[in-house]
């Protein structure tokens, strides 16, 4: 008896993270959509006139941007293998890493930002091209909260003891969710250093 209530307790489980799944690959297409008709947005209102486009030279904090979202994805996947592993301190040590990485990416977006004002680069202006730039990476860095909000729950998950498949699940979760984000930040960059 015990063991059936076990056996439909793992599959309803199962079915959960499942769906858990299913639920964050259609979150992830339904941001990939969102960002291709931005960008698609962009390409029509630039070809409007020559007086479009975004004029200026992008920030180079970008460029330092992009190392760390690459090197946090790269501590995220190590994390992601020391929870497959049962090592749980390495776990522990490189999702903080990664935590760390993720906030410095976004002070780093953040002072582009400033960077863009000092060049008379701001929100709203007769420039549309120009605000788009705000558009993508503002977005950008709301999922990258999002993504952090992950990470520390998976953190929170390992430091309270989660059974082990629990925690091999939120990881892989985290881990599948924050290379998205690496991936879509390398999408951004190089539409908007290409229509530069």
């Amino acid at each position: 008896m015990i063991a059936m209530v076990q056996y439909t307790q793992n599959k309803e489980d199962l079915a959960q993270q499942k769906a858990k799944k299913f639920n964050l690959w259609l979150g992830m297409i339904g941001m990939f959509m969102m960002f291709a008709a931005l960008s698609s947005g962009f390409i029509v209102y630039t070809a409007g006139g020559v007086d479009k486009g975004i004029k200026t030279l992008l920030p180079h904090a970008f460029i330092y941007s992009t190392l760390l979202i690459i090197l946090s994805s790269v501590t995220m996947q190590l994390a992601y293998i020391a929870a497959k592993k049962t090592q749980f301190a390495r776990q522990k040590l490189l999702l903080v890493a990664t935590l760390i990485l993720g906030f410095g990416f976004f002070a780093i977006q953040v002072y582009a930002w400033g960077v863009l004002s000092s060049r008379g680069v701001v929100f709203v202006n007769n420039n549309a091209s120009q605000s788009f730039i705000y558009v993508f990476t503002g977005m950008h860095l709301a999922h990258i909260l999002a993504g952090i909000i992950v990470l520390v729950r998976a953190l929170v998950g390992r430091i309270s003891g989660v059974n082990q498949v629990s925690n091999v699940f939120r990881m892989d979760l985290a881990a599948l969710f924050w290379h998205f984000l690496g991936i879509l930040w390398i999408y951004i960059y190089v539409f908007l250093l290409l229509n530069q």
